[in-house]
């Protein structure tokens, strides 16, 4: 649990033909070829990657192993050709004999998996009917029941300890704010204007969401055979998942910030006990800093939850917390462990707990113990996204210590896969037929010390298949966005089409990223950017020296973190041929006041608000160097953004027009910040504008002969 708001751990799964197009060459147009798996009948398949070929992706997430570790279901996400999206699916796989099976094949899309206590029984979260409903499995006969008839969708499913009940999150609507009125004479028939559209709260829209609808998150609780949903909470906050039950089925733990200024604090919650029967809500914690995902033990003393000392840093190590189930006896498992943890499970016998965490790029399951001792339960997990190398992934454990995860590689989506003792098994193959016809581009990890201090600095090549040792190819570096996230040898469509057009790319992992540890992520600390900037520099040129990087035909892109420091590199020289600004920060000020997380950017990345520090707002925006950027610049943003808003792309582009800097805006239609890669058809067209905007100006250009 990070600070809540990043730019762009696009966590992520991206129209027409770019305007460049024709001008691209038949390396670029690999990003951008016809569906290529069966080829032609003279010149037989295709072996590049190209953005047809993300139509046949797929990529599994959320595996559940059962309690007696015989079956995992998990999430299998396929990109679909005629709907232009990732359609979810549930799926179960046989441990033993590792065959699969489709569950709910006719339920429209499935997800949420949950395994009663006893295995016997799947609870999850389908579409069938077109709205998102909570379903049960009997899994002896396979029949299945829909349990509600909600008017939005279920978050969050718990089990109770004797199976009888699930408790689950739901946002409770509102009635619409209004100020004043129309007049009442509306004639009938007539086409009047839409109403007033009025907002009170502060952070009054999401990306990803749009404008939110009024209304709270609460908490309900439903029989497993069906029944009325019952409301256990209420009150103006909202009351958030994962959802812990007592052991005696009396009490659900959750997380919530339930004091009067919620609105201006967006990182502070608290565990909470709500007693099941009365409603009645008892905080458990009460520091200054987030508490969450309480998790009951085995035997129901104790909760384990994760959480961190607010300390208005841009940055926290998440910690694992144990207390006594009334609270008492809080202490931190990991505070002498400088890695930030992203999700737990306790082992069944309640003397340890398993965490997911990223270490230098991988990510990884240790064992916890309760007297802190850590060792790795199960490496190399991935499923940050698809179409850029982020660390990632999820995992479940069985009562016998069985770990579920999912894992990949650089040339490799997500699989599920299962570990017992330290060996792990990949068990499923989703993307066997693509790998047996494609050539897909080899990774592979390099290091460099900081030219700014010294900082070992690590980043991941994407070589173009076939490439030859001691061959200089053209360079494109790729920076991350968050910019508290981090790339790793994971796999990446964004990667591999431009390795497939002729391009080596650079992800690199600059001062900022996480899984280095807490200093290295808060160098950037209310200086952000700033010394990055010499890391990415300094690997570029270490990628240079191993004779890769051809020094005459650098590019650079990134998309929101990755975007401000592409917009601050082609300020601070000109050595790229070209570059690509994508969903960027340009202006802190203004980024500050219309983006979606209002109460953070200004308190916890730069130390104050715009009208405090206006100067220091200004030296670290982008903008302030725009009169020194010579280098032909493209920049996109998804034209529904509202982390880091299209206001702030067009500023750049209008900025970059005035000055006579060759440039062009592209907007991703309905696409928000977080989901500009969702779908394949504006993914692979997004990654054609790139290669072509690079093959453009390889050659350089010159303000005497262009045209733009």
């Amino acid at each position: 649990m990070r600070k809540p708001i990043c730019f762009g751990a696009s966590l992520l799964i991206l129209a027409a033909q770019p305007a460049f197009a024709g001008q691209a060459t038949a390396e670029t147009e690999s990003a951008s070829a016809p569906a290529s798996a069966m080829g032609s009948a003279r010149l037989g398949p295709e072996r590049r990657f190209t953005g047809a070929d993300l139509f046949d992706l797929a990529i599994a997430s959320d595996p559940q192993i059962s309690p007696d570790g015989r079956r995992i279901a998990y999430v299998r996400r396929q990109n679909d050709i005629m709907t232009d999206r990732a359609v979810g699916s549930i799926w179960l796989i046989d441990t033993t004999t590792g065959e699969e099976i489709p569950l709910g094949a006719n339920e429209g899309a499935t997800f949420a998996p949950r395994w009663s206590p006893d295995g016997g029984r799947l609870a999850y979260v389908s579409t069938a009917g077109g709205s998102a409903q909570l379903w049960v499995r009997w899994m002896s006969g396979g029949e299945a029941v829909r349990l509600t008839g909600l008017p939005t969708s279920p978050s969050s499913l718990a089990w109770s300890p004797d199976g009888r009940s699930i408790a689950y999150t739901m946002l409770v609507k509102d009635d619409e704010p209004s100020i004043g009125s129309a007049p009442k004479n509306k004639p009938e028939g007539a086409k009047w204007a839409e109403p007033l559209e009025v907002h009170d709260l502060l952070a009054f829209k999401a990306d990803g969401e749009g404008f939110l609808e009024p209304g709270f998150e609460k908490i309900f609780v439903v029989p497993a055979t069906g029944g009325s949903p019952r409301q256990l909470t209420f009150g103006p906050y909202h009351d958030t998942g994962p959802l812990s039950w007592s052991r005696d089925g009396r009490t659900l733990y959750f997380s919530a910030n339930r004091k009067p200024d919620w609105e201006r604090d967006p990182v502070e919650s608290e565990i909470h006990a709500l007693d099941v029967a009365s409603g009645a809500v008892t905080a458990l914690t009460d520091r200054n800093g987030p508490d969450a995902n309480p998790l009951v033990s085995p035997d129901g003393s104790k909760i384990a939850y994760l959480g961190f000392d607010d300390k208005l840093r841009a940055y926290e190590n998440t910690r694992i917390y144990v207390m006594n189930r009334d609270g008492s006896g809080k202490r931190s498992l990991t505070a002498n462990w400088d890695y930030s943890v992203d999700a737990i499970q306790w082992a069944a016998d309640g003397k340890s707990i398993y965490a997911q965490y990223d270490d230098h790029g991988e990510t990884k399951v240790a064992r916890i113990g309760l007297d802190g001792s850590a060792r790795t339960a199960a490496t190399g997990l991935s499923g940050g996204g698809l179409d850029r190398p982020y660390t990632g992934g999820s995992f479940s454990v069985s009562d016998g210590g069985a770990i579920a995860f999912t894992g990949g590689t650089g040339q490799r989506p997500a699989e599920v896969q299962l570990a017992r003792g330290g060996s792990a098994r990949v068990l499923t193959d989703l993307n066997r037929s693509l790998r047996e016809v494609k050539s897909l581009g080899a990774v592979r990890k390099i290091t460099v010390a900081s030219s700014h201090d010294g900082k070992t600095i690590e980043g991941w090549l994407t070589l173009p298949p076939g490439y030859r040792e001691g061959q200089r190819v053209p360079l494109i570096l790729e920076i991350h966005g968050g910019p508290f996230a981090a790339y790793g040898g994971h796999f990446s469509t964004d990667n591999q089409l431009y390795a497939a057009a002729g391009y080596a790319v650079l992800s690199a992992n600059p001062r900022g990223s996480t899984s280095y540890g807490a200093a290295f992520a808060n160098e950037i600390d209310k200086a952000y950017p700033g010394n990055d900037y010499f890391d990415l520099i300094s690997i570029v040129d270490r990628a240079i020296e191993l004779g890769i990087a051809d020094p005459q035909a650098l590019f650079v892109t990134g998309g929101s973190g990755g975007g401000v420091l592409t917009s601050w590199i082609v300020g601070k020289t000109d050595r790229f041929k070209a570059a690509v600004a994508q969903k960027p920060v340009i202006n802190w000020t203004s980024q500050a006041l219309t983006a979606d997380g209002p109460g953070f950017f200004g308190p916890y990345w730069l130390g104050a608000e715009p009208w405090e520090k206006p100067d220091l707002y200004w030296s670290l925006s982008p903008l302030s160097l725009v009169g020194n950027v010579k280098t032909p610049t493209l920049v996109i943003v998804g034209a529904e953004d509202y982390r880091t808003p299209v206001s702030e792309s067009e500023q750049y582009y209008t900025a970059l027009r005035l000055r006579g800097v060759p440039t062009a805006l592209i907007k991703v239609p309905g696409a928000s910040h977080g989901g500009i890669a969702a779908r394949p058809s504006q993914s692979a067209a997004k990654a054609s504008a790139i290669l072509a905007w690079f093959e453009k100006y390889k050659k350089g250009w010159s303000p005497l002969t262009t045209d733009d």
